[in-house]
């Protein structure tokens, strides 16, 4: 769930253009056997190659996917599955950590663009007297602010109790299949000071989409599953995303997650945690989804057909953070080093890291992912910058 950089398997490479939009796909590899990898796109060489050195970090397998007019290409390395040849292919599901808060986010706008809240709103507004106590006081914090993180709010994920009990080491494994709700993860943020007083500062923390998800509930009357799916998942047609609720499972086909639970040395243990409660990131970071899922998504935000332009205008309205990178309303903008400037955002959760970006009119995205939580993300920025500035 935190904010990715921007914010010994097998070595497979395929690479695969199709000159209509639509995603082409190889079969699946069979256990035992080896594909031969095929040479890049022309143009896609260095993301290839990107792909490929992730491998170098320990990663059993790494996915990139990306669509612009000319077409949809991806390239692969490494496995699916620890000890076994798996290709990984654009089908294959994974958890995208913290991506879902642009999910999340637009939900929210969708539902100020139909006049059912405004995003000045304090949060008391619509969850009265939750935010309360250590100098945490909702009355004072809008619904703009929870989705932008300067409201000041303390990030229950950074409870040093709390990840020792439940997110890091042994315990992880021996309560990664607990259930929380958002009301008891709030309730450990507001244990803490805030960092900040609201609108003085820019903090990344989880518990501002815990927030966020309850006032969907509240506003929609629905819950954030069942809105999400009515309003981004179904109209997009996005088939293979899907937000798991109390559900431990990843839907197959799948990159299965893998973890050395906290532990940066090479010789530490790697860990399946494929499966785990899903309660824990719910609405800063719970959904399953794919690459080609991902991109689809980023198209119709970038182009207004998630919202109508004004208020992706508000989205697009960034805190900046360095020279390099602004986040906005769930949206973190990222300027390359070619000097072109990219819309997306990261997922860290357990056992898989992810980023997906687009240009400002969506017409070329671009999603990356691996199947193991210990990479530096810096080495995805790497992947989608040969991709966006191969130009």
């Amino acid at each position: 769930m935190r904010l990715v950089s921007a914010l010994a398997a097998t070595s497979v490479v395929t690479v695969l253009t199709t000159a209509a939009p639509a995603l082409a796909t190889a079969p699946p590899t069979a256990p035992g056997t080896r594909t031969a990898a095929v040479a890049p796109a022309q143009g896609h060489e260095a993301t290839g190659q990107e792909v490929r050195a992730l491998l170098s970090t320990g990663t059993p397998g790494a996915l990139a996917v990306a669509e612009d007019p000319r077409g949809t290409w991806y390239a692969s390395a490494g496995t699916a599955e620890r000890g076994a040849s798996v290709t990984p292919l654009p089908d294959h599901r994974f958890r995208a950590g913290s991506i879902t808060k642009m999910f999340t986010a637009t939900a929210l706008v969708q539902l100020a663009a139909q006049g059912r809240l405004r995003l000045d709103d304090t949060v008391d507004r619509w969850l009265p007297d939750l935010v309360r106590g250590n100098g945490n006081d909702g009355r004072n914090i809008t619904l703009r602010q929870l989705l932008n993180h300067t409201s000041g709010l303390y990030d229950y994920t950074s409870d040093p109790e709390f990840v020792r009990s439940h997110l890091t080491g042994e315990n992880f494994l021996r309560h990664r299949f607990d259930r929380f709700t958002p009301q008891q993860l709030i309730a450990t943020a507001l244990a803490h000071h805030p960092y900040h007083d609201p609108g003085k500062g820019w903090n990344y923390s989880n518990t501002n989409y815990a927030l966020a998800g309850l006032v969907i509930e509240k506003a929609s009357g629905r819950t954030y599953a069942q809105q999400l799916r009515r309003t981004i998942i179904e109209p997009l047609g996005l088939r293979q995303t899907t937000v798991p609720g109390t559900s431990v499972e990843v839907p197959a086909p799948r990159l299965r997650g893998y973890s050395k639970l906290g532990e940066n040395d090479s010789s530490a243990r790697v860990h399946d945690v494929t499966r785990m409660s899903p309660t824990v990131p719910n609405a800063a970071g719970e959904i399953i989804s794919t690459a080609p899922d991902l991109n689809r998504f980023l198209s119709a935000l970038m182009s207004g057909r998630l919202v109508p332009e004004p208020w992706l205008r508000q989205m697009r309205t960034t805190v900046p953070l360095n020279d390099q990178l602004s986040y906005g309303l769930g949206l973190l903008a990222r300027k390359l080093p070619c000097g072109k400037t990219v819309w997306g955002h990261g997922g860290q959760i357990q056992g898989y890291l992810s980023y997906a970006a687009a240009t400002d009119d969506g017409t070329h995205r671009a999603t990356v992912a691996v199947n193991s939580d210990w990479p530096d993300p810096a080495r995805l920025d790497k992947v989608l910058d040969a991709e966006f500035c191969q130009d």
